[in-house]
């Protein structure tokens, strides 16, 4: 115990927050007490409470490191490749090994995210959150006027509105190939990454400057 209370503070919240993480996967949120996390963590519920205030503080801290995840695997599949096309495929790589390797983050990561830092209390992590989103949906928008600079993406885009619809539609197509493997295999005799590779390839069609419709 001597040992653990030397250990910085950053240490203990990952600590519990790895834990929280763990039975919010397994159990759910609703349904895990403070008492589960500070089971599960090794640490008495009082202690709990000198690192983490409430649940809602360990909610925010788990949504804050994934996308700190999400922002790590973007940036890499920008920066690896300068086509168009292969920079695409990358960010979708990126984002399937992103929900294969934190399938409990990327759902997270699609919940809610709070604007309003000027009529109501808010938790650091939730304004540091809204921050790195931006600076992905600024690496996105990057990502499609280069393309549009290059031909190689139609140059009348509205780049906010296809940014949203291009997350809602690539995200909800790999968390219904997660969700439906099985089915996809046997009814229509696909990998899942098969299917995936396929449903990419409609969705960059639809902004390809000359693609096939």
């Amino acid at each position: 115990m001597a040992r653990r209370k030397k250990e910085p503070k950053s240490v203990h919240r990952e600590n519990i927050a790895a834990a929280a993480s763990a039975l919010f996967m397994e159990k759910g949120i609703t349904a895990t007490s403070m008492n589960d996390i500070a089971k599960t963590a090794g640490y008495s519920k009082a202690t709990l409470y000198v690192y983490f205030e409430n649940k809602e503080e360990i909610i925010g801290f788990l949504v804050l490191d994934s996308m700190k995840k999400l922002y790590s695997y973007i940036t890499s599949a920008l920066e690896q490749q300068e086509a168009t096309k292969t920079r695409y495929d990358m960010i979708c790589r990126g984002l399937v090994l992103y929900q294969e390797e934190f399938p409990f983050y990327f759902k997270m990561v699609l919940d809610k995210i709070n604007i309003d830092f000027e009529s109501r209390k808010f938790l650091p992590e939730e304004k540091e959150t809204y921050l790195i989103g931006e600076e992905i949906n600024k690496k996105i928008k990057d990502f499609l006027i280069s393309g549009m600079k290059k031909g190689d993406l139609y140059d009348d885009l509205e780049i906010m509105p296809t940014i949203f619809h291009f997350w809602g539609m690539l995200s909800g197509l790999i968390q219904l190939a997660a969700n439906k493997e099985e089915y996809i295999e046997k009814t229509m005799h696909l990998s899942k990454n098969q299917f995936l590779e396929y449903g990419f390839d409609m969705l960059y069609r639809s902004i390809e400057k000359g693609g096939k419709k």
